[in-house]
């Protein structure tokens, strides 16, 4: 599956952004175009990741997110996560929990780890190994 980006029209300092499919190494460059203008505004204050469709993220996908939220957080703007599925929820709790740069060896072996993780939520084992 591939992604689809969809950004709701202005509605004041806030901006919608609804992410499906899969957000990863070969994807994530199409969220950075759609977020490039919505960074470079300065009538943007809040992004919001509408993560409902969103089925599988990889360290690609959340340095596009995390990258937004550097951005906005330079204007003291903000990035919210709203409705992310269970394996989503996960990765973005083991990015929180642990710096991740110190633990893997290379970005292959974070994919490698994210997607035996997300795996493992959606059959019903959500317990980190």
């Amino acid at each position: 599956m591939e992604i689809a980006i969809g950004v709701d029209a202005n509605s004041g300092s806030t901006r919608r952004v609804m992410v499906s499919g899969k957000l990863d190494t070969h994807t994530h460059g199409e969220l950075d175009v759609a977020l490039a203008p919505l960074l470079d505004s300065p009538a943007v204050r809040t992004l919001v990741f509408d993560f409902a469709r969103l089925d599988y993220i990889s360290s690609a996908g959340i340095r596009s997110v995390f990258k937004a939220r550097k951005a906005l957080a330079a204007r003291d703007g903000k990035v919210l996560v709203v409705n992310p599925q269970p394996q989503i929820r996960k990765v973005f709790d083991i990015v929180k929990a642990v710096p991740v740069s110190d633990v893997f060896a290379s970005v292959a072996e974070l994919d490698a780890y994210l997607d035996a993780m997300q795996r493992k939520v959606i059959e019903g084992d959500d317990e980190a190994p």
